[in-house]
């Protein structure tokens, strides 16, 4: 007994021994030293790292008008990102299911954004809004094409949702087709027999059918707004006036820009803890609305 417990044990950290050792270096032991740094004032270049304990977060909570701004920016981005983002991906997959002939093509040239990085994602939509947009605006007289995009709080704001939004969409529309695809035929039929019209079909039988997708394609958006970087850098690097800063960036600019260190790893710090409660709170109140087809 103890000899094949002994052997399952072996195969176990043969298999399982180095991907656990590669987690650990490359994710856990960075994550308890960045714990260890955010009590500190290393500058992130000298050998001197002096505790300092809970300072950095006294000043980040009552003398660090920058971090709230980019905290309040990130809310709001997620909320409107997470809302459209889900509402379009999810729209594209219930037209794309039907019964269209170029559905195959749609569906790739929606999917297609995602494939694309998003620092050239950013600098390509930023020629867009600055000389696309101009010239279009010039030749048709429209307001909209002529407002500064890229220029102004407001419609800096909106100019990162939308490149935000179309670059996102269609990978959760993917999520959405396979899960519209799985929902059985026969409820289907039964709803429309029953006379349900197509709205209520929509709501009242696929929607709640496809709930494990959508607690899915909720983490997922809620993920990438909170943690949005690269559009954010190549759009607008947060300007005008530090005004369309992500909370993401502000963690950089203390870290990396400002040669502050432990500050920065104590705002990257409190970044993981609200992510983390939020997407734990998303997760569990979609999950009680999961029903059994």
């Amino acid at each position: 007994m103890k000899r094949k417990t002994s052997a399952a044990l072996a195969q176990q950290l043969v298999y399982v021994g180095p991907a656990l050792l590669f987690f650990a270096i490359t994710i856990i032991v960075p994550f308890v030293m960045g714990m260890y740094y955010s009590f500190t004032d290393w500058n992130g270049v000298s050998g001197t790292v002096t505790w300092v304990g809970l300072d950095n977060f006294k000043q980040i909570f009552t003398n660090d008008s920058a971090f709230a701004t980019s905290f309040w920016f990130t809310v709001r981005f997620t909320v409107v990102g997470v809302i459209l983002t889900n509402l379009a991906g999810f729209f594209l997959a219930y037209f794309l299911t039907k019964n269209i002939k170029a559905r195959n093509w749609l569906r790739t040239i929606f999917f297609m954004p995602n494939v694309i990085g998003g620092l050239l994602l950013g600098f390509i939509w930023q020629f867009i809004f600055i000389k696309g947009f101009a010239t279009v605006g010039e030749v048709t007289g429209l307001a909209f094409f002529q407002l500064p995009w890229l220029g102004d709080e407001v419609t800096g704001f909106w100019a990162i949702i939308m490149v935000f939004v179309w670059q996102s969409a269609g990978y959760l529309m993917v999520i959405y087709i396979a899960s519209i695809n799985n929902v059985s035929k026969d409820v289907l039929e039964a709803a429309e027999i029953d006379g349900a019209s197509r709205f209520q079909v929509l709501k009242s039988v696929i929607v709640p059918l496809i709930m494990p997708a959508v607690t899915i394609c909720l983490f997922l958006a809620i993920s990438w707004s909170f943690k949005m970087f690269d559009l954010n850098l190549s759009l607008t690097k947060g300007g005008p006036y530090r005004s369309t800063e992500s909370l993401a960036m502000n963690v950089y600019n203390e870290a990396f820009l400002n040669n502050r260190y432990g500050l920065g790893t104590a705002k990257a710090l409190i970044f993981f803890v609200i992510v983390a409660l939020i997407t734990l709170l998303q997760v569990r109140a979609t999950k009680k609305k999961e029903v059994e087809a």
